[in-house]
């Protein structure tokens, strides 16, 4: 099965090209233009055309209605929309009807794993759909990821993504206060996470940023905005009053974007300590 990416930002552009490298590729699309990306087609229905597996991954649900609307012309039986992008249960199940009015198929398919994993092959999947159409598009992302979860439905897959996000947040604001209240004490970076190595709550979000955290490195791996977008969606969907530390963290997080570091690596709330 070939596949089209729409969608090039850090982690389309990262997939379009291991598809190219085994021969998958039959289209990759953005909405700002990206010619030198393998695969580039401007025209976004005839990189819809192109592919069987049409994978999107883009910001948020209104760029995956945009991407769906104007692909449509292209959809049909044989055609199957895997969805990527960190949205709500709501807004998949109405992209879920909006495929299959075409005829098409759709496979909710968000991920956890920033830039790293993605060039590592190492991207984990949430798949939510049909079993049959599951097992139809698993060896397809087998290519681009390490495991993959079947979850259940597509707004199930849809909202355990979210649920993983709100979990790095929650994590990310502690490890930013800790280290914040270490070093204010006159305690060594060193110190402060050999020890947390061996505490309770270390984590892999530790061992993913504390280097960033450490050298102020805020080059983007998971950008601010971003998760501000999915921390609102989680709200959106359950409410603040269920959701207070979330609430909290989605706020530090837009008073990162008003001070311009909305492109930057989420590590960069720690500048707002």
């Amino acid at each position: 099965m070939k596949v089209s990416v729409f969608g090039l930002g850090i982690i389309g552009a990262i997939w379009s090209r291991h598809y190219a490298a085994d021969g998958l590729l039959a289209a990759a699309w953005n909405r700002t233009p990206k010619p030198d990306n393998p695969g580039w087609q401007p025209d976004i229905v005839a990189a819809a055309r192109a592919g069987d597996v049409l994978q999107i991954v883009v910001a948020d649900p209104p760029a995956v209605e945009g991407v769906i609307v104007a692909i449509s012309p292209a959809l049909g039986p044989g055609k199957i929309v895997v969805q990527s992008s960190t949205i709500h249960p709501e807004s998949s199940e109405c992209f879920r009807k909006m495929v299959e009015a075409r005829g098409a198929r759709y496979v909710e398919a968000p991920f956890t794993g920033s830039k790293p994993a993605a060039e590592q092959r190492k991207t984990i999947f949430f798949l939510g759909g049909d079993s049959a159409v599951l097992s139809e598009v698993e060896p397809t992302l087998a290519h681009v990821s390490d495991k993959r979860f079947r979850i259940g439905t597509n707004a199930q897959a849809s909202a355990l993504k979210l649920s993983m996000n709100l979990q790095i947040a929650g994590v990310l604001q502690a490890l930013c206060e800790g280290l914040t209240f270490a070093r204010r004490a006159g305690i060594a970076d060193d110190v402060f996470f050999e020890v947390l190595e061996c505490n309770v709550a270390n984590s892999g979000l530790t061992k993913l940023k504390g280097q960033k955290l450490r050298t102020a490195d805020f080059a983007p791996q998971f950008s601010v905005k971003h998760l501000c977008k999915d921390l609102r969606l989680a709200v959106e969907t359950a409410g603040a009053a269920a959701l207070p530390e979330t609430t909290l963290v989605r706020d530090r997080l837009r008073e990162a974007e008003s001070r311009g570091w909305a492109d930057e690596d989420i590590s960069a709330l720690l500048k707002l300590l």
